[in-house]
Parts: C-alpha cells; structure tokens; sequence
C-alpha cells in the first residue's frame, strides 16, 4: 500500500482533476416481447431524468459542491442524460480526509470545487430472442480541487441497482507547493475498493487493474449470489418449470460474466 501522504502547502489553487467514471449494470429477464416493452418502460420511469437529477442532486450534498446548472433530458424512444455543473465551498481544512476510506455522510463533508461536473447517461435494452435485458447508467464525477469524488461512490452503488460495476478513477495534471514543485496526486491511494464499505465488499466479485505511475486505477464488480426472481419481470419462478428456471439462469449468468469480462464467451 503507498505511503500516506503528508500535507502538501501549496502555492494557489489546487489545480489536479480527479475524475471518477463508472458503468452500472442492471440484467433481467423478460420472456415475451409485452414483458420487454415494458420492462423498458419501467426503467424509463424508474430512471427518469427527474429521478437522477435527484440522485446527483446528493451527490453534491455529499461532496460538499453548489449547483450552478443542471442540464436534463429524456429521450425518445428511452434512456435519459443528466449534467450538473458545480461551484466550490469553502474548504474547512481540519475536517478534510485523503485517507482511503469510505465515503462519509453528507453532513460531515465539505470540499474545494471548481470547474466541476457530474453527469449521468443510460442505456436500456433488450434483445428480441432471448429474453435478456440490459440496463446501463453511465456516470461521470470530476472535481478540481483536495477532495477525491470516490467518497460519493458508495452512495451512487447503492443508489442504482447493480449486478455489474465497471469503475474508472483518474488524477490529472499537476499542482505546485510553495517552492515550485510539481505534485501529480495529493493522496494515497492504492485500490478504489478501499473507498468501499465492508457490505459492498462482501456482495461483489471484485478484481483490479491498476497502472501506479500513471495515476490510473480500475476495478470491476460482480455480484456473487443471485435469487432468480430478483431478475425476472413479469413472472415468478412458481410459473416457470424447473429446467426452464435453468435455462434462464444460464443465460442470465452468461451475459453478467459477459459484461464482467468484457468478452463474448463460446457456444456451449
């Protein structure tokens, strides 16, 4: 694990950008093309522009910014976009923590923000054979200032549900100290899964591809244990026969370790 590090004095404004991004998958399944539609329906509703301009909205309040705009639209025939910009607050410096830690309440956070967004955008599908459907929020956190976006990552987790989490996090450009050096990061860090609280941990495959001189760090989630009717729409398992449950279950499986590995797997 790297070194903790100490506090950097530095001269003006700290001016690295730490940009969280992250795919969310939701996969359920839908047995006729009725279901489909309005399984499709139901996200749409469910995750409507209004409603994520409410979750961002917390996010904010978590990371301690202001919102200058927020930009929003639903589209036809689906999906939504959500941007908000934001504005710094005062910094209290006795409060701030660059530990690797999960993200405190949102009362107990402020933070230095400037030039900052956060944006969100979903993709919701299905296709027309195998009954498979795929929910995709794609988000987007990017702050200027101390403070690490990854704080708001247990919130956003939580707040969508995921069976697939794909999470990117990234430090650029530099910032001076008071005799002219140039820092590249302004904390410790060594896996975005040290930002996680210990349920998330417990509930997820999890695996890591981090490049440490560059400041790039990547972490995939899978969920580990699954109860079928959690993914079905419009029916229950009381209405499906046993080798139909399973023949659901392979599909299901496959797709998740599909998206998870970021490769189609072979006919069986």
């Amino acid at each position: 694990m790297n070194k903790p590090f100490d506090k950097i004095k530095l001269h003006g404004f700290n001016n690295l950008t730490k940009s969280l991004s992250f795919s969310i998958y939701d996969i359920c399944y839908a047995k006729t093309e009725q279901q489909r539609k309005e399984y499709i329906e139901y996200i749409d509703e469910q995750y409507s522009a209004d409603r994520l301009t409410d979750i961002l909205g917390e996010v904010v309040d978590i990371i301690g910014a202001n919102i200058l705009n927020v930009a929003r639209q639903d589209y036809d025939p689906q999906g939504a976009s959500v941007t908000i910009l934001i504005s710094e607050e005062p910094v209290d410096e006795q409060s701030f923590d660059s530990e690797e830690t999960p993200g405190p309440l949102p009362e107990s956070v402020v933070a230095h923000l400037d030039k900052s967004h956060i944006c969100v955008h979903t993709y919701p599908e299905s296709h027309p054979h195998d009954g498979i459907c795929t929910f995709r929020a794609d988000i987007e956190v990017s702050t200027c200032g101390i403070i690490s976006p990854l704080k708001a990552l247990n919130f956003l987790i939580h707040s969508l549900e995921s069976d697939v989490v794909t999470i990117d996090y990234r430090v650029r450009g530099f910032t001076r100290d008071v005799n002219g050096v140039k820092h590249y990061i302004d904390h410790a860090i060594n896996s975005i899964q040290n930002y996680m609280t210990d349920d998330t941990k417990e509930l997820y495959q999890m695996m890591d591809v981090n490049v440490y001189q560059e400041n790039l760090f990547h972490t995939k989630m899978m969920l580990k244990e699954t109860d079928l009717n959690t993914y079905l729409f419009g029916v229950t398992t009381d209405e499906l026969e046993a080798s139909e449950q399973e023949e659901i279950r392979e599909r299901l499986n496959r797709e998740i370790q599909e998206i998870f590995y970021g490769r189609n797997l072979p006919d069986a």
